[in-house]
């Protein structure tokens, strides 16, 4: 006979008691336990559908002790999930408790860079105003907005990287 699964207040628990006992909540979503990894799995999905709610939510989540810059297994965090899929509310909320708008994924990609390569306006001002760093990744923002001929843009970002 297999075991219930976990509820999602078992679950809160149990990744609040790991974050108590590691002194620091882990940033690899593969170092999580395996029954903490289909939780966090449901919270990547958060960021990347977004919906009402959902950036109150992840801050919430953040605030009880997961990493605001959790990563999942190809090193995309929260925030790149919720500004790669248009989510300016959810990048702007995780910003402001600490996630790295400059963090890179795998592929050595930045948020920045991201959002301009899917034409998301608002998510690029929003990173804009967290500070983002346009030379960030690989290609950094400014080459991806010269790539994708938005000169405005990629003045702007010359101008603010000095």
């Amino acid at each position: 006979m297999s075991e219930k699964p976990m509820s999602s207040e078992e679950l809160e628990q149990s990744y609040a008691n790991a974050t108590i006992n590691d002194d620091a909540a882990p940033e690899d979503s593969a170092e999580l336990p395996p029954e903490l990894q289909q939780f966090v799995a449901k919270l990547f999905n958060l960021a990347r559908n977004g919906g009402p709610g959902a950036a109150e939510h992840l801050v919430q989540y953040v605030e009880a002790g997961l990493s605001p810059n959790l990563t999942n297994h190809e090193g995309n965090s929260l925030l790149m999930l919720a500004a790669y899929n248009g989510h300016a509310d959810i990048v702007t909320a995780l910003a402001k408790v600490g996630a790295d708008v400059d963090r890179l994924n795998d592929r050595g990609q930045s948020p920045l860079a991201g959002a301009i390569f899917k034409k998301e306006t608002a998510v690029v001002e929003a990173l804009i105003d967290a500070g983002a760093n346009p030379l960030a990744g690989h290609p950094d923002a400014i080459a991806c907005a010269d790539m994708f001929g938005q000169t405005e843009l990629a003045e702007r970002l010359r101008a603010l990287a000095g």
